[in-house]
Formats: C-alpha cells, structure tokens, sequence
C-alpha cells in the first residue's frame, strides 16, 4: 500500500513548513489529489490516521481537495473535453495531460505562539 509512503512524504514536508516555527501546532493539512495519482481517498485518510502518531500532525486533521484530469492540444493549447478521444480535433494531434495526476502539500494550517 503506497499510500503509506505518501503520507510519510506529507509529514516531512509539513515537518519542513513547522521547522521555522518553534511550538506550532498543526491542526489542517490540505493536500491536492489529482484523479490520475493513483491514490485510494479513504486508504490514504487511514494512512494518515495511523502514521501521525507522534510526529508533527499528531492533532491535525487531512483535507483532501480533488483534482480533475485536464487534457490539452501541445500545438494549439485546445483544452480537451471530458470523455473525447485524447486527440486535438484541429490538430489531431495526441493530447498531453496537464493536471490532475499529482499530490500536492496545498496548505498547512497551524497556532504558532512566535507571532
């Protein structure tokens, strides 16, 4: 299960955002899940449930904000509709995916005591 390591991934670079931070709190974590990531939703909320123990997202809950999957023509920029073939209807050319197949550390939300 991959998603463990996603959210290993999430921590240290929450762990990374805190660094400055001496004392913070992590309360929301917002991560961007493209639907191309290949990301089970619900094994990575677990993931996280099980993985923050003792690190810096021990009391933070995860947001999880979809990303569609968009497609566009490389030559003419045309954005490619939703269940169209994966070809530029002007130029025939093959689509390129421009969003939608990454993970994201979007936001962290925290108290910080040094403001």
């Amino acid at each position: 299960m991959h998603e463990y390591s996603i959210v290993s991934s999430l921590v240290d670079g929450v762990e990374r955002v805190v660094a400055g931070h001496p004392g913070a709190i992590v309360r929301r974590v917002h991560v961007d899940i493209g639907e191309l990531a290949g990301v089970e939703i619900e094994l990575l909320r677990t993931a996280f449930t099980t993985f923050r123990d003792h690190t810096v997202c021990e009391k933070a809950e995860l947001a999880i904000h979809p990303v569609a999957a968009e497609w566009r023509c490389p030559s003419c920029h045309r954005e490619i509709p939703v269940g169209a073939p994966l070809r530029c209807s002007e130029c025939h050319r093959p689509a390129t995916l421009v969003a939608g197949d990454d993970i994201t550390l979007a936001r962290v939300e925290m108290e910080v005591t040094d403001v």
